[in-house]
Formats: C-alpha cells, structure tokens, sequence
C-alpha cells in the first residue's frame, strides 16, 4: 500500500468515525440516554429503565464485539484496556472521581456534548475545564501526582485481563470459544435483567440502547479492522490509523476532549492532526444539534448562579482527572471498555456507579441542610 493510499485510508477512518459518533449524539439526544440520568433516576425514583438502557447497550456491545473479535475482525489484546496490568487503584479512584464529578457538572462527558448541541452554555465550559484538567493529568503536574501516587498500584495479569483470555490461560481452553461463551452469557445475563421490565421493552428506551451499543461495535470495526495495518509503508510497523494511542480505539470523550483542545491551541503545529477521538467529539455534538434544531428544543442555557457555577467547574474539574486516571469515562469504560470484558473496565463501572450513588445523597444532603 502506497503512502497516497494509506492516507486516503487514515480519511476514510476518520469520517466514518465522525459518522458514527454524528449518529451516537443524534441518538443520545433523541432518547434522552444518560448515565446521570440513569443514577438519579434509580436514586431518587427507584427507576430502573434508563439504567436498563445503559445495560442494555453495554450487552448489545459486548456481544458484538467478541463476535468481530471471535470471527477475527479485530483483536481485543491490542486495545487499551485489556493489557496484562490491572491498575487497580487507578481504576477505583479514577470512576469515584468521573462519578462524583459528572453529578456537579449535570452529566458525563458525553452527556457535555449533548447538551451543547441542544444549546447548553455551561456545559461548553464544562468541556473546556474538564478538557483542561483532563490534559494536565495526561501531561502535567497531575500525570506526575498520578504515575507516582496511584498507577504504581497494580496487579500483572499475563498474558491479558480480559476475561476471555484469563480464562483460555488458566484452563487451556480455546480463546475464540470462550469469547462467545463469556460474552453470550453476559449479554444474556444483562440483556435478560432489561428485557423483563415491561417499561423498559418500549420503542424508545429500546431502540437507543441498542443504537448505542451498536454504532460502539462499528467503532470498533472501523479503528480495529478498517484502520488496521500490519505494516505500515514508512515506518513498516504495525499501526492503526488515526488513534492518540497507537491502538484500537472506540468511543471514549475525556482525552479527546484534551486532545481536541490540544489540536485548536497548537492548529499551526504539522505533527498535531485529527484522530478519530477527535472525530467522534465534533460528531456527537452536531448529531446532537441537529436533532436539538430540528426537534424544535434546542434552548440556550446558562448558569443559575454563583453556586451553580462553583459546582460545574468542580465536577468538570474532577471528570478530567477521573476520566484520565481510569482510562475512560461512563462510555469509554463503561460501555466500551466493558464490551472487551476486561477486569479493569469493570471495576471502573461499578467505581462509576458509586461515585454517581455519593454525589447524589451528597446533594441531598447539601439541600437538607439549606
């Protein structure tokens, strides 16, 4: 493959992820899908059904991963979050704090770019500081507090710490029989547990939580087999086109949020390019905006008052810090780094989860005391 050709190959990459992501916020906006939501709902209503949604996509996700991954479509070892280093620690504080913080700043990181396109001022604050912080724990004082306090902490789980793998490892079973037994068993499992709530089996809840979990597939698709290289004509090394970290890559929207903000500071500098990260952050927010405009509620929006103000860039603040330090927020871990069934990506769900749980009866308890 000539160097023409492979960069035509690195555009096609990055528009078709530029589509998915288009059609994530699209769908994100139209079916109200959130995983804040989805905690406060459970906390303050005993509802289950938006988290239904959001297990139910992760199901959906998971089954159709290992099913690229079981027919050789692409290989789960060379993503981000199936390496032999459980970094435990990094797991747990990293989701407490995304959770903590995506209940001040009123959603996650993805939630951020939705609300953007339906005309929220302050959520594009909340994406610039959380972008701020995210890339000062990548590279700056607080990557330096975070690979020395908190990284070291750390289980090898060899040959990898996905499940699928761990298992084939320790039984010596085979790797592609056991990715779709795992994963039918655990979309089977999850998707039994959404699909027994008359509520949850309506056409709305239904079909975003499959939407979502489906176009998570494709990414995968797109940066794992399209963008794959076994070798690439300059540096004849294995590469996949157009990702920050050199590996396969799904959706996640914290680091490219840095990263995106990287690119517009530094826009003269050659080395700095788009990537699908970047992609996916512009087309979920215009997938989101056009529904918001064509719907008719895109309403701008903006702070209430001091304390509301002090609350998002608290919880902007502590969702880039998160965010980085577990590898993904409540869609790069939680629903794609889920999909690859590793042990990490877990623990970061459930980290998730709580910090959501404590943010909410931390608020409660702020508002009883008023």
């Amino acid at each position: 493959m000539s160097e023409i050709e492979v960069e035509g190959l690195r555009l096609t990459v990055l528009w078709s992820s530029f589509a998915l992501a288009f059609a994530l916020g699209a769908v994100m906006q139209r079916t109200h899908f959130c995983t804040l939501g989805a905690v406060a709902d459970w906390v303050n209503m005993g509802d289950l059904t938006r988290l239904r949604m959001w297990l139910f996509a992760i199901s959906v996700a998971v089954l159709g991963t290992n099913l690229l991954a079981a027919t050789g479509q692409i290989d789960l070892s060379q993503s981000l979050y199936t390496g032999s280093r459980l970094t435990w620690l990094s797991y747990l504080v990293g989701g407490l704090s995304f959770g903590f913080g995506m209940v001040l700043a009123s959603g996650c990181g993805s939630k951020t770019l939705v609300r953007i396109g339906g005309g929220s001022l302050k959520s594009l604050v909340v994406l610039i500081v959380m972008g701020l912080s995210a890339y000062i724990t990548l590279k700056g004082i607080l990557a330096v507090a975070r690979v020395n306090w908190i990284d070291p902490f750390q289980i090898e789980m060899a040959p990898g710490q996905d499940l699928p793998r761990f298992i084939a490892a320790s039984t010596g079973g085979d790797l592609g029989m056991l990715q779709l037994g795992v994963s039918i068993g655990t979309a089977l499992v999850l998707g039994g547990f959404c699909l027994k709530d008359r509520g949850f089996r309506r056409t709305t809840p239904l079909f975003g939580a499959s939407a979502v979990g489906l176009l998570m597939v494709c990414a995968w698709w797109v940066s794992g087999h399209l963008g794959h290289l076994s070798e690439d004509p300059t540096t004849l090394e294995e590469v996949f086109l157009a990702t920050n970290s050199r590996r396969m890559e799904a959706f996640s929207f914290v680091a490219p949020v840095a990263y995106t903000l990287e690119l517009l500071m530094f826009w003269s500098d050659a080395t700095r390019v788009v990537t699908i990260g970047i992609a996916a952050v512009l087309g979920m927010t215009l997938g989101s905006a056009l529904v918001a405009l064509t719907s008719r509620t895109f309403r701008w929006e903006g702070f209430r008052d001091v304390q509301d103000t002090a609350n998002h860039l608290v919880g902007a603040s502590l969702m880039g810090f998160g965010g980085v330090t577990a590898m993904g927020c409540t869609i790069g871990q939680g629903i794609a780094g889920v999909s690859t069934l590793a042990i990490g990506s877990f623990l970061t769900l459930a980290a998730l989860i709580a910090g959501g749980w404590l943010g909410m009866r931390w608020q409660y308890w702020r508002i009883e005391r008023l």
